[in-house]
């Protein structure tokens, strides 16, 4: 007598109800048909779906800025106090110092904390306070209860400050490149030169 194979058993919990068309043959498990998908709801206040918002780009590292033409920064080496060059003129130079000193002390700096250091001309300070004697003039350094000026000649025997600003008001191209490295060594974390871009970055590239 043939064997009969028997269907196999599954429950109907995993296939759900089989439905017995008239021919007698069991109809597969219908698949489920999809839906329509519910429409985004709308912003509020805007009518209409909601467009799908653009993709983000990757966060570029952040670019610093060109300074103006008031202020040049210089990346420091390790080490070295931040470099700042005032584009001016050799006629401007000792007022674009002024007014570095004037934002220096408005941004919190002591008055002693700061050494003017001229390549020219000195500064009237200096003229006015040298007029009562060297011994009192360099008394007022010593002391350092206020901003100090001087000239290249006289700089070397200034002692370091927290910021050094250099007027290029003047002067050979000689006093310059030996005023701007005993500046920068004077400096303790910022160094200010103001005066001919050209002519300092010279200086600069030279090794200072």
């Amino acid at each position: 007598m043939p064997l009969i194979p028997e269907e196999p058993q599954i429950h109907e919990s995993a296939q759900g109800p089989r439905v017995t068309p008239a021919s007698g043959r069991t109809a597969p498990t219908p698949r489920p048909v999809p839906g329509p998908r519910p429409a985004a709801p709308p912003r509020p206040g805007r009518p209409g779906p909601v467009r799908p918002m653009p993709a983000q780009r990757t966060p570029r590292e952040p670019v610093v800025a060109a300074p103006g033409p008031s202020a040049k920064p210089v990346a420091p080496a390790a080490g070295t106090p931040q470099i700042q060059l005032v584009p001016a003129s050799a006629d401007g130079a000792l007022d674009a110092a002024e007014e570095a000193v004037d934002l220096l002390l408005e941004s919190g700096r002591a008055p002693g904390e700061v050494l003017v250091i001229t390549t020219g001309d000195p500064h009237p300070w200096a003229v006015h306070e040298l007029s009562f004697g060297e011994a009192a003039y360099w008394a007022q350094h010593e002391a350092g209860d206020d901003v100090f000026y001087t000239d290249a000649a006289a700089a070397p025997r200034a002692a370091s400050r927290p910021v050094v600003v250099v007027a290029v008001n003047g002067g050979s191209g000689e006093v310059a490149a030996t005023a701007l490295p005993l500046a920068l060594g004077r400096a303790g974390a910022l160094l200010i030169v103001c005066g001919d871009p050209q002519q300092i970055n010279s200086v600069l590239a030279a090794g200072v």
